[in-house]
């Protein structure tokens, strides 16, 4: 059958008296084994995870890191112990393109191998029975991913080959659990189809990196309408006009900070 629940406890949106920030972090619980997944850029996940009586450093031995971007993985800081698994590109130098300014990880991957059990995959993982890491995604689609902001330490563009993703199988249907969506949320869904050998989609929610009402969150509209998804839960680097199409297709949720989502 299995279970899964997810809390969020970093977000943009702030839930009730929990705090917020630019930023995404899950604590996904899967048939009673509990994950974190990325964890913002400061310790904001671990004050929201104490104010609901969880306790992050002792329950939690699993960390998956969606992609190296501060605001999803410099909260490593506050952690330490613990598996880490991610995809080898996450340790990159990265900057706006716009000025110059990093947008990588603080912690170097020498850091980080010292304070965790790192495993680095562009394949995918599996991090549980019903749980996987889907390493590096196929840009496969004409719309997603076609351009980018950030640029590499070498003036090169960065199209945050990292970014990835993860899919959980709950009574043999998907769902879809994203971080920022760098490399495109049709293509995520397709390599998670692909990777779990499951075609139904039944959720998506995380980052989908849609910001205006253009050709891209058109047609991720029509590829979710397509697909028959019926629970969507945009979040964190979803902004308003993108969001405003989603509600109004899907009757889409807002994620905040507390709040605990069952699939």
């Amino acid at each position: 059958m299995g279970k899964l629940e997810i809390t969020i406890l970093t977000e943009n949106v702030a839930g009730g008296k929990f705090l917020a920030e630019h930023g995404l972090s899950y604590l996904i619980n899967i048939d009673n084994d509990l994950v974190l997944f990325d964890t913002g850029h400061s310790d904001v996940f671990l004050k929201n995870a104490n104010a609901l009586g969880l306790n992050i450093h002792k329950d939690v031995s699993k960390v998956v890191l969606s992609h190296g971007h501060w605001d999803h993985g410099d909260g490593l800081r506050f952690i330490a112990n613990k598996t880490l698994i991610t995809h080898p590109g996450s340790f990159a130098k990265r900057y706006r393109k716009a000025n110059g300014t990093t947008v990588g990880l603080t912690l170097s991957e020498k850091e980080i191998s010292k304070k965790f059990t790192l495993i680095e995959s562009k394949r995918s993982y599996k991090v549980s029975e019903n749980l996987f890491f889907l390493g590096e995604i196929p840009r496969i689609n004409s719309f997603e991913s076609k351009t980018t902001t950030f640029e590499l330490e070498n003036g090169e563009d960065d199209f945050i080959p990292d970014d990835s993703a993860l899919a959980a199988i709950i009574n043999n249907e998907l769902v879809v659990i994203t971080g920022c969506s760098h490399s495109g949320i049709c293509n995520i869904c397709e390599h998670a189809k692909k990777i779990t050998g499951i075609t139904k989609i039944a959720a998506v929610i995380g980052g989908f990196h849609l910001k205006h009402q253009n050709n891209q969150t058109k047609k991720t509209v029509e590829y979710f309408k397509l697909n028959g998804v019926k629970r969507l839960l945009p979040s964190h680097c979803t902004e308003l006009p993108a969001l405003t199409i989603f509600y109004e297709t899907f009757k889409t949720e807002q994620v905040k900070t507390g709040v605990k989502f069952q699939f």
